[in-house]
């Protein structure tokens, strides 16, 4: 052991060491601080004169309250979820399979590749978006709707337009072949043409599209409004459903 040299300072002379108190005497001192607040707390919430005079049947009534206000919060609670059930299985049963097909919106091809958007191309606008896919490959209707042309039509080359309830037309140009005709009523994922190259046409994809109060628009974030990114290749089959 070190010996503590005379020229050190010695940090305890003239002090008084002051005994440490034992452990239960501050468990009982913390303990009486709780009962003690807890009474006082009691006896504000009751506006009781006296917190000294609190009556065994004040505390009885103050605990069959707080009961009573744990069965109520239990109940409503039971309540509200009843009545969510009871509105998740009106909403399933107001969507009938005809409503569910007519408010279905869907990718036009399985498989394709995003070459072209809407916009102003060499001068001109390109009215509408390229997909390209193999001659031959088999594409759907994006939307129901009435087939209100169907045949060649020029710069088209073979193509559809299909008008919806509301008056937006879809039209699919560069068909190879055509698989349904005019007049024809068609559902959302329904065969209708075949890709091609025909019209005027640098390649085969199929050219789609979409006319609002007889205007074009950007087919991209109309289609992404109803759950359809064809450009992430992403469909929601009720998009048009879960956004209303």
């Amino acid at each position: 052991m070190r010996q503590r040299l005379s020229s050190e300072p010695d940090r305890y002379r003239g002090r008084r060491r002051v005994p440490t108190p034992p452990r239960s005497r501050y468990a009982a001192v913390g303990a009486a601080a709780f009962v003690g607040a807890g009474v006082v707390a009691i006896g504000a919430a009751s506006n009781l004169p006296d917190v000294k005079a609190v009556s065994p049947q004040v505390l009885q009534d103050l605990e069959n309250a707080a009961v009573s206000d744990s069965l109520a919060e239990r109940e409503a609670d039971s309540d509200r979820a009843s009545r969510g059930e009871e509105r998740g299985t009106e909403a399933t049963t107001k969507i009938s399979d005809e409503q569910a097909e007519a408010e279905a919106w869907l990718l036009p091809l399985d498989e394709f590749t995003f070459t072209s958007p809407y916009g102003v191309r060499v001068g001109k606008l390109h009215a509408g978006i390229d997909l390209v896919a193999p001659e031959g490959t088999t594409y759907q209707a994006i939307h129901a709707g009435e087939v209100t042309a169907a045949g060649y039509n020029g710069a088209y080359g073979y193509s559809l337009t299909i008008r919806q309830d509301d008056g937006t037309e879809i039209i699919y140009a560069h068909s190879r072949r055509l698989l349904v005709q005019k007049g024809d009523q068609v559902k959302a994922g329904q065969p209708i043409g075949q890709v091609g190259n025909t019209g005027h046409s640098l390649g085969t994809h199929l050219h789609i599209e979409i006319h609002k109060d007889g205007e074009p628009t950007d087919p991209v974030p109309l289609l992404r409004q109803h759950g359809v990114d064809v450009k992430l290749k992403i469909e929601s089959v009720y998009g048009n459903l879960a956004a209303s």
